[in-house]
């Protein structure tokens, strides 16, 4: 499970890194957001893989390795709050910018042919 957790953070920060290289806002846009929820999955993994385990710690069993890590998990959701607001205000921007110089291209010119 480890390995396929691993593959999937490195797919999804590689293809956000080669968006961000796109010429297009619009794909530099989804680009953060994949490297966005890469990190999201890293900073989830980081409180250990327990399946069906619950995050609450029980008074009468105070053993620690029984249960899953609470904080990543609240960092994770708060983080995907953010994303999506991050997210929408790029594409105002985004709208905005190619109303204004009618291309959407990052440097705000088209290549010549």
């Amino acid at each position: 499970m480890e390995i396929v957790l691993a593959l999937a953070i490195g797919v999804l920060i590689a293809s956000g890194v080669w968006l961000l290289f796109r010429p297009r806002t619009f794909q530099v846009i989804i680009g953060l957001s994949l490297i966005a929820y890469g990190v999201n999955l890293f900073i989830f993994s980081a409180g250990g893989l327990r399946s069906g385990a619950p995050p609450v710690v029980d008074p009468a069993h105070p053993d620690p390795s029984l249960y899953a890590d609470p904080l990543p998990q609240a960092l994770v959701l708060t983080a995907i709050v953010i994303n999506f607001a991050m997210t929408a205000l790029f594409l105002v921007v985004l709208l905005a910018s190619r109303g204004l110089t009618g291309t959407d291209h990052v440097d705000g010119q088209e290549p010549e042919q």
